[in-house]
């Protein structure tokens, strides 16, 4: 909290006098309107709504329940670390994310006035999704810990846990919370019981509670297994249990492939639950905004089809994965690339997507032995999995570039270590220079951004056309003149289409790796496009054929 350390510093006086006073006024509205339904002949039979009242006194407590929301919601409108939009010129949200950020500007709002963040604009928004959501059915919810819970029991399943150690929201909670008990604790004096909320039980890797980060791993591990165990014994039998899981792999480090802690204890503990792993979908449910943009956050939450495992599981050694492996996973992450009937997985997911036919391969057996005996572990397979990321046969000019920026990225090197690596790969630098990949000149090397290329490029005429030119002079003509521009230039190669993208899924993937997040972004706003672009491109060819040209 940068010093704050109470939740009162995250507020002005007048901030706190105000939410306080909004605080207070509930009680006076609650009994306002248990008076005025009275007057209206609305029957009382003294029950609150806790209790299942349905009288005078339950109406008006329910009234209450909606105004002490909006002063929850105001508090997210009236601290010191709200920040100002510059674009929309209003007071943003201090949770515009599931953390609390320092933010280094101060804007407050009066919250009597008719401006941004008011209270009457939070009772707006509020009576909005009250006038909107269908309330003929009787909803219930019922709040029951994962691990012993009974009431999924023959049903079917679809759940989304905690991520091990991404978002506290028990620790983020309180900053909603003391509004909340402050308005409410008098009608729900169970649920508002404790000073704070609870945290101790809360299901994530949290070292500062568990004495460190071996200990929150095995606090996870443990809990997370029995969690997944009781789902798997109370799920119906006819159907999978779905498990949303939108957490990003994200430690690759070189030479043993792209894993995290997150994922393996996650993928441990419902393979020791006893599930077994049929597949992953990637599913599009997250807004990227501007924020998202820049972090290149998961575009989609990643949902684990699951089944038990059979009991009589066999167990197979480290080669027989591998030869499935590379049975399967190749024809896999085509259909992942092309997209067959479904969009095609962005290239910000794809690592998370190909999870589900390696460990549907690794999870369906009771143990995969190492050399040693031992039985592999998750990570131990997910890195073999993710090798297939990588896996790509290219002409012998973009071997050069892949690797030059693998350890130049766009930056300057010596001309002869290019020469050597040039040589290594099949190709020359005279050669990259012709093609018009690199710039080389008084000892130095560099590769052509694609900022830097031609707008006149003609790939019919060109005699040396490498992936790697062809990549990025796609992406040129996609962010200076469009989707069109984009798919007419494709309709000139075709034949380069399978492996632009690939090489683009590829560099998406080194770049994540080294932190390069704008250069990631070329790669990954490409692949988001390439279904308008491939169909400008069948229709540039179309128009073509019907004038006799030749594109």
């Amino acid at each position: 909290m940068y010093g704050m350390q109470t939740w009162g510093d995250a507020f002005t006086p007048r901030q706190l006098v105000a939410l306080t006073t909004f605080s207070d006024l509930v009680q006076e509205a609650i009994e306002k309107c248990r008076q005025d339904a009275l007057t209206a002949g609305l029957a009382d039979d003294g029950t609150g709504l806790d209790a299942g009242g349905s009288g005078a006194t339950a109406y008006a407590q329910a009234v209450g329940v909606c105004l002490g929301m909006n002063v929850s919601r105001q508090s997210n409108r009236s601290a010191t670390l709200n920040f100002w939009d510059t674009k929309g010129e209003n007071v943003q949200q201090v949770f515009a994310r599931q953390a609390l950020p320092m933010t280094w500007d101060f804007v407050e709002g009066n919250p009597l006035s008719n401006s941004t963040g008011n209270f009457t604009g939070q009772v707006d928004y509020f009576t909005k999704v009250i006038e909107n959501t269908p309330a003929a059915p009787d909803g219930y919810v019922f709040q029951q810990d994962a691990q012993t819970q009974e009431i999924s029991f023959g049903k079917v399943i679809s759940t989304d846990p905690p991520y091990y150690d991404n978002i506290g929201y028990a620790d983020l909670s309180d900053f909603f919370y003391v509004w909340l008990r402050k308005s409410l604790k008098l009608i729900f004096p169970r649920l508002y019981a404790t000073l704070a909320v609870p945290k101790a039980e809360e299901l994530v890797a949290t070292p500062y509670r568990h004495g460190g980060k071996q200990e929150a791993e095995a606090f996870f591990l443990d809990g997370m297994t029995r969690a997944i165990h009781n789902l798997a014994e109370h799920a119906h039998p006819a159907f999978p249990v779905t498990i949303y899981y939108a957490f990003k792999q994200s430690e690759t480090k070189e030479g043993a492939g792209t894993s995290n802690t997150g994922w393996d204890t996650f993928l441990e503990a419902v393979i020791q639950a006893g599930f077994s792993i049929h597949g992953t979908w990637p599913m599009r449910t997250e807004l990227v905004g501007n924020l998202k943009k820049i972090v290149n956050a998961l575009a989609s939450s990643i949902v684990l089809v699951c089944r038990k495992r059979d009991a009589d599981a066999a167990t197979v050694s480290r080669r027989e994965f591998i030869r499935e492996l590379n049975a399967v996973l190749p024809e896999a992450l085509m259909d992942m690339t092309r997209g067959g009937i479904n969009s095609p997985v962005a290239p910000v997911d794809l690592s998370q997507a190909i999870i589900g036919p390696g460990m549907a391969i690794f999870s369906q057996y009771a143990a995969v032995l190492e050399a040693d005996g031992k039985p592999m572990s998750v990570r131990t397979a997910l890195q073999l999995i993710n090798r297939f990321l990588a896996e790509d046969d290219f002409d012998h000019d973009t071997q050069f570039c892949l690797h030059w920026f693998e350890g130049q990225g766009w930056a300057t090197g010596k001309y002869g270590e290019a020469d050597v690596l040039a040589r290594a790969k099949g190709t020359s630098v005279s050669g990259l220079t012709d093609a018009g990949v690199v710039e080389s000149g008084k000892g130095d090397l560099r590769l052509l951004k694609w900022a830097e290329m031609p707008r006149d490029w003609n790939p019919e005429t060109d005699t040396r056309v490498p992936v790697w030119e062809a990549l990025h002079q796609l992406i040129r003509a996609l962010n200076q003149d469009g989707e069109t521009a984009a798919g007419s230039l494709l309709a000139r190669m075709p034949a380069r289409a399978e492996p632009i993208r690939a090489l683009a899924y590829r560099l998406y993937t080194l770049c994540e790796r080294k932190g390069w997040a704008e250069e990631a972004r070329a790669y990954n706003e490409l692949i988001t496009a390439w279904s308008g672009i491939e169909q400008s491109a069948g229709e540039t060819g179309i128009v073509g054929t019907q004038l006799g040209l030749d594109i």
